[in-house]
């Protein structure tokens, strides 16, 4: 083994604990890079519209984002605020409710107890330090939210620089080729943004109308729960019927099977027609990739890890057709 092997191999381990302290910042930048590309496709609407250039058209994208978002809230956010406050006073019941289906089974009677008891100051001295950590969670997600608002925003302004910064560092023969790479990976995370943005609004909208049709409680808050979950396939819509579901439970059985059964064919249908058509031009990602990505990533960095799985798989997937496919196997004599 050569001298300069072994400063090779002690160079990888040195990056590669780096990255991995550093792996924070990393989700961080990865999510603005995410967050840029769904406004540069606002941008790139309003500048075929008009003569704007690129930073009149970011402010034009920023202000009629937080018009919509104030008409939206207006509008939603009251009615949104009571059904919150419903389910703080329903969940005690919907647990009551469980707890004496589990108590009704002999087999499932150790579940039953860990749902209810006697409430006395040694069980509720955790439960207060969990809350202490969820409340210091919430300020911290807080502050990356707004990191990720503001890196992206800055991303957004001007990303030939940004560009050009990485390109500077490519070895010349190879820039061409990054050029091309980074003009796929847009494309195919622009792609997949837009068609997910218009899936997850059908759900939410179909969602809401057909619960308000079936007389289910808390309508509104359920349809937006499976909106959102939405852009987390596989796993996300799937948790996102448990609420309606466990909301119906309360009314009547009967209640919760048409909840239940309506769920599943919008489920369905969004999963293996309205996604896959909106995104057939653009990513065509397996679902055992998918789950696999979203498994992986939640078991190092938690939550933000599974809500980044797929723009990360999506880019991952260019950059292994465009660089391991095409310039190493394709050529491989």
């Amino acid at each position: 083994m050569t001298l300069q092997t072994v400063l090779l191999a002690v160079l990888s381990v040195v990056l590669t604990l780096l990255l991995w302290n550093l792996r924070w910042v990393l989700l961080i930048v990865f999510g603005a890079v995410v967050v840029s590309v769904a406004l540069d496709v606002l941008i790139a609407c309003v500048q075929s519209r008009s003569r704007l250039k690129r930073p009149q058209a970011l402010v034009v994208v920023l202000g009629l984002l937080i018009i919509a978002a104030t008409v939206i809230g207006q509008l939603l956010v009251p009615e949104l605020f009571e059904q919150v406050q419903q389910l703080g006073r329903d969940l005690p019941q919907l647990i009551e409710k469980v707890s004496s289906l589990l108590q009704a089974d002999p087999r499932l009677d150790g579940l039953s107890s860990g749902l209810d008891g006697e409430w006395n100051l040694d069980r509720l001295q955790p439960i207060g330090a969990q809350l202490l950590g969820f409340a210091g969670g919430a300020a911290n997600t807080l502050i990356q939210v707004f990191l990720v608002m503001l890196l992206a925003v800055l991303l957004a302004l001007d990303p030939t620089a940004h560009r050009g910064m990485v390109l500077a560092i490519t070895p010349r023969p190879a820039r061409q080729s990054m050029t091309r790479l980074f003009d796929d990976c847009r494309q195919a995370l622009g792609g997949w943004l837009t068609g997910m943005t218009i899936s997850a609004t059908t759900v939410f909208l179909l969602t809401w109308g057909g619960l308000a049709l079936l007389k289910a409680p808390l309508a509104l808050l359920s349809a937006l729960i499976c909106g959102l979950l939405t852009f987390v396939p596989t796993i996300g819509p799937t948790a996102a019927t448990l609420l309606p579901t466990g909301l119906a439970l309360l009314q009547s059985p009967e209640l919760m099977v048409s909840v239940l059964v309506f769920r599943l064919i919008l489920q369905n249908l969004e999963a293996f027609l309205l996604t896959p058509l909106l995104l057939r031009r653009t990513v065509n990602l397996l679902p055992t990739v998918a789950l696999t990505a979203q498994l992986s990533l939640g078991a190092l960095l938690g939550l933000p890890g599974v809500l980044l799985a797929l723009p990360l798989v999506v880019v991952m997937q260019v950059v292994m057709q465009t660089v391991v496919v095409q310039q190493i196997m394709d050529r491989w004599s």
